[in-house]
């Protein structure tokens, strides 16, 4: 999992126990933040949910493609379902919700997150294979190939720490886990560290790197024309890659920063504790972040949404409600991997 122990400030015994004794009193930072925490529960419910029936309404998850973005969308969906617990915690500096609460929403998280990485993982790899080798890969780009692939990713997070989150209790009034050694604790970071974030984001710049090598190497159009389809459809590749590679890196890197420098913190101050739980909710944001980049990058999420959003009583000529197929390789529709 993502370090899910740290998504409500847990990185060592040390330093979550201090950090949730150092404020007694609500100021004006721990309301700012449980206000932005409530902004990003509502902003990604809101924008997964769109996702998810724009999916099954007008597309029906007819290709691989939005078989991934499906279970990602629910992923990170499911993922803000345990936010507004861990912001109560982080508000109120203690764990009111019962120990089984506690093991559930940790669970709950720790599944969500992982799954939404390693199927942003798989789609960045299904994009490879469409837009690189369409025919080579065809067979296996399959929506019933891409089900398979989805489940075996949400039963892989599931064995993958189900183990840790279990550690989790709420006996001493905080939901942390509870710490077998410095050198387990260590380990678990480097674990989660490098199954949540190293292998998936060098999975992600690798193929998206050979796909932009593999769109370069195409012979242009004959004949190429002036501004042409093949320039226009490397630039959106291009910025679509940046957008994913960036937004992942940035909403994610710092999470696991903090994860590790707080092992060396031996005594914990103020400043730094704010920081770390800016990086939570950095970290949280990150769920709530596809959705947006849908509608900014795709042609067709902007079409689908406009479907869903547009009043029925007012039809408008942009209220369209044909229906795309977001597989669709084509200029317009290739960002949709945001």
């Amino acid at each position: 999992m993502d370090t899910l122990f740290l998504l409500n400030m847990d990185s060592n015994h040390t330093f979550v126990e201090e950090h949730f004794y150092l404020e007694d009193s609500i100021d004006g930072f721990s309301i700012t933040v449980a206000v932005l925490y409530l902004v990003v529960c509502i902003v990604g419910l809101a924008g997964n949910s769109l996702v998810i029936v724009a999916i099954l309404k007008l597309d029906k998850m007819s290709s691989s493609t939005t078989v991934y973005i499906f279970n990602l969308a629910l992923a990170d969906g499911l993922f803000m379902v345990g936010l507004p617990f861990i912001a109560s915690q982080n508000f109120q500096n203690r764990w009111v919700f019962g120990d089984a609460a506690c093991k559930a929403v940790m669970v709950l998280d720790g599944i969500n997150q992982f799954t939404s990485v390693f199927c942003l993982t798989a789609m960045s790899v299904d994009r490879y294979a469409a837009l690189a080798h369409p025919l080579r890969h065809a067979g296996w780009r399959t929506p019933r190939r891409a089900k398979a692939v989805s489940a075996a990713l949400w039963l892989f997070s599931l064995v993958t720490i189900l183990p840790m989150a279990l550690h989790f209790s709420a006996e001493r009034g905080l939901c942390i886990p509870d710490f077998v050694s410095d050198a387990w604790w260590l380990g678990v970071l480097s674990y989660t560290f490098a199954v949540g974030f190293a292998l998936p984001f060098t999975v992600i710049m690798a193929s998206y790197t050979a796909m932009l090598r593999a769109l370069r190497s195409r012979p242009a159009p004959a004949p190429p024309p002036a501004n042409g389809d093949g320039q226009r459809l490397e630039r959106q590749v291009t910025r679509m890659v940046v957008a994913v590679v960036a937004v992942f890196g940035v909403c994610w890197l710092p999470f696991y920063a903090f994860n590790f420098c707080s092992l060396y913190q031996s005594g914990l101050e103020l400043p730094f504790a704010r920081a770390f739980e800016v990086a939570v909710l950095l970290s949280y944001s990150w769920s709530c972040a596809n959705p947006i980049l849908y509608a900014c990058l795709s042609d067709t999420f902007r079409r689908h949404f406009r479907t869903l959003l547009c009043p029925v009583a007012k039809p408008s000529s942009q209220c369209n409600t044909e229906r795309y197929d977001l597989n669709d390789t084509s200029v317009g529709d290739v960002t949709i991997l945001a």
